[in-house]
């Protein structure tokens, strides 16, 4: 294993004037991208005091400045925590004083937003010139240092973070099993840099000697993706399910000229599949399942062009250096064709919860049936192996769903409704619109005789981010229970999703 800043130095001696970074007419080469994440690391060591092991907010956009903060960043041995660009103020406050973080490299007109908090506050260096010598290096980094912390939705209300470190990262992209990657591919970044499909996107690029083509800062709709697509000469696209499945219906042909497509987040549908196959069949298609734990993807399968898949994808085979074990009640490992808990060992498990052994000590443990084979991630999601070895996904073992790719915890959300006056108790859930795409609800028990759903909407996005507010609110008089005392999920109706009452 090797760190995520000696692998990209490797491709930069390889291949100096080759494009590493390309967003619209602007290209940066692998050297010129090396001598600016140079020049922020020295401005984090010398203008912020940065040491090793601190941590650095970043909030920019899709960007080459955002590229030459991450690498400078873990040039400093640093490590990065993405902070959303409309993440709520009472969220980034939370991360802020969770985290510690030294300074924030962020854009000129989010100076004030920052300030507050007590730390530098820093702009990414000026792109040095072409012919400026490259700032000698400041620390050897290693591969069990941390690279960053991503935050993810918390049971308690609390947001946690979970610690990936460098050796989890390359991994993930050095001579991965599930998709060839190399010098002559383009890989799009399409996601958010605090969303950890981006780990794959811009490291399984610049770590192969690829091309990182950004997309541009604004959300670019389905109806303009194939353009974007084929303008930039893309061969390798990472989506998450809920877009995999909006691109199909709306432009299949935008996968033409592909050479893979990778999806994942939640349940892949088949017709959708069959249909991408028959319309652009020299595309391959990749089935990608792993949670933020373990490092973006810990599962992989590779649909054949012919495949019979029946009802359901599989999530496949793990990743090289990856162990996965399904695991009964008893903590021990199923034969072929039992259902049990899906458990993640290997490089790519991550070190654990920041500042979180209690939550770190129940989701991180060591094999109970050997002590030997590591410690392992207790995913909650059940699963089964087939005699071939291919694993197939059951669903979740506990509340926690995935939407659009984001993962959220259920009590988290309840939890912030909870706090709000109006409200008397709440609960929250995934279900399928008219529309035939999945949305998140939140039923709501009000403490008055009505519920004023712009309120709460607003009084959300000041403290969640905007994945987590519920597209449809329904006001119920009790909340279904069962003979356990728990919230009855199965019994919450489905919203009527005709009636504009449920959204305003």
């Amino acid at each position: 294993m090797t760190s995520v800043v000696a692998a990209f130095r490797r491709r930069v001696a390889d291949a100096p004037d080759t494009v590493a970074v390309c967003a619209g007419d602007d290209r940066l080469s692998y050297a010129g991208l090396d001598r600016w994440a140079r020049q922020v690391t020295h401005q984090l060591t010398d203008g912020a005091g940065a040491l090793p092991g601190d941590r650095i907010a970043v909030c920019l956009d899709r960007s080459p400045e955002l590229i030459a903060a991450l690498l400078g960043v873990l040039g400093a041995g640093a490590a990065f925590v993405p902070i959303g660009l409309t993440d709520p103020a009472q969220r980034v406050a939370e991360v802020f004083a969770d985290s510690g973080v030294r300074a924030v490299l962020c854009e000129p007109d989010d100076a004030d937003r920052f300030a507050p908090y007590g730390v530098p506050v820093l702009h990414v260096a000026a792109r040095p010139a072409p012919d400026a010598a490259a700032p000698p290096e400041t620390y050897i980094v290693r591969p069990d240092d941390l690279a960053y912390l991503m935050y993810t939705s918390g049971s308690t209300g609390r947001p946690k973070a979970v610690m990936v470190e460098h050796r989890n990262i390359t991994n993930l992209v050095t001579e991965p099993n599930y998709v060839d990657l190399g010098p002559d591919d383009r890989i799009l970044q399409l996601a958010p840099v605090a969303f950890d499909a981006a780990t794959f996107e811009i490291w399984g690029a610049l770590l192969n000697g690829a091309r990182l083509v950004l997309a541009p800062p604004q959300q670019v709709p389905a109806e303009e993706l194939g353009a974007l697509l084929h303008g930039e000469g893309i061969t390798v696209l990472w989506l998450t399910a809920a877009l995999f499945h909006r691109q199909i219906d709306v432009d299949v042909k935008a996968f033409a000229g592909l050479r893979a497509v990778l999806a994942g987040g939640d349940v892949l549908s088949v017709p959708h599949i069959d249909e991408l196959r028959a319309a652009v069949p020299g595309c391959a298609v990749v089935n990608g399942y792993g949670p933020t734990e373990t490092t973006t993807f810990a599962v992989c399968h590779r649909i054949g062009a012919h495949e019979d898949l029946g009802q359901s994808v599989p999530i496949g085979t793990p990743l090289q250096n990856v162990d996965i074990r399904i695991v009964g009640d008893d903590g021990r490992p199923l034969p072929d064709g039992e259902a049990g808990e899906l458990w993640i060992g290997g490089a790519g498990v991550s070190r654990g919860y920041w500042q979180r052994p209690d939550l770190t000590e129940k989701a991180f443990v060591t094999a109970p049936w050997d002590s030997s084979a590591g410690r392992f991630y207790r995913s909650g999601d059940l699963a089964r192996r087939r005699p071939d070895g291919v694993i197939e996904f059951l669903g979740r073992g506990d509340d926690q769903f995935k939407l659009r790719g984001f993962r959220i915890e259920p009590g988290e959300l309840e939890s912030t409704l909870a706090g709000h006056p109006q409200v008397r108790s709440a609960a929250v859930g995934v279900r399928e619109s008219h529309l035939a795409d999945r949305r998140l609800v939140a039923w709501v028990v009000p403490a008055g005789d009505a519920l004023d759903r712009r309120a709460l909407r607003s009084y959300l996005r000041e403290r969640v981010p905007e994945h987590m507010i519920p597209a449809a609110f329904v006001s119920l008089a009790e909340l279904p229970i069962t003979g356990n005392g728990k919230t009855d999920r199965k019994a919450l109706p489905a919203p009527d999703w005709t009636s504009r009452s449920i959204y305003v």
